[in-house]
């Protein structure tokens, strides 16, 4: 009842909703070897370079001021859990590992840089540009990678309405969430650049609107 009323009380915002959102902040992970060589990676399990936990730490400083954040969840690989960790420990909430927010699964490109990748598989890798339902040898396209999200960003919000939740996970679940908040097409997963460690924020309403609020803030890691 205390929750309704306040959200009766609010000023609309300029979509006219009075309800309060969940405010859901989306941490990249840092950075990898792989990072370093601009590799693709999806299911692989690299560990954080001694930068990417320097890089977690600035991002825990940062995030650890911010006492209204109920809950950090973690794509279950390794170079996203050690962020969350280092930014939980500073919030002194547990980390809730969720799969839903795993990378995509790059297949037979895991590894690989663009330039190895376009050249093992030229026609393939051209259409996987251009074309979300084009999935890479045995792996994972942005499409289902989508529907994943959906899934795992809708669970979320029914667990914690109106609250703000830290999300650790990587580029194309991020970039997704961030496109679904702006009812973007596809494109902008091919346009977008996240650096690693960035934060970016998206609220979404109770009567499916949404907002993004930060993409690719890095101002803690100066």
């Amino acid at each position: 009842m205390a929750t309704a009323a306040r959200s009766a009380g609010r000023a609309p915002t300029w979509q006219g909703q009075r309800a309060q959102p969940t405010r859901i902040l989306l941490l990249r992970h840092g950075q990898t070897e792989l990072s370093v060589e601009r590799r693709y990676s999806g299911r692989g399990n690299p560990a954080l370079t001694d930068l990417g936990r320097r890089q977690a730490a600035a991002a825990a400083q940062r995030l650890g001021e911010r006492a209204e954040i109920a809950a950090v969840i973690s794509s279950p690989l390794q170079r996203a859990r050690s962020t969350a960790e280092a930014v939980a420990e500073q919030l002194g909430v547990a980390v809730d590992i969720d799969d839903g927010f795993i990378e995509t699964d790059f297949g037979g490109w895991e590894g690989l840089t663009f330039t190895e990748a376009a050249e093992r598989d030229p026609e393939l890798h051209a259409r996987w540009l251009g074309d979300t339902t084009v999935a890479p040898p045995g792996g994972e396209s942005f499409a289902q990678v989508s529907e994943r999200i959906a899934a795992t960003r809708d669970a979320v919000l029914q667990r914690y309405p109106g609250s703000s939740v830290l999300v650790v996970s990587h580029v194309t679940p991020i970039k997704t969430m961030l496109r679904d908040a702006l009812a973007a097409g596809p494109e902008l997963l091919f346009r977008l650049h996240l650096d690693l460690a960035s934060l970016s924020i998206a609220e979404f309403y109770p009567d499916g609107g949404s907002v993004v609020r930060l993409v690719n803030d890095t101002g803690h890691l100066d």
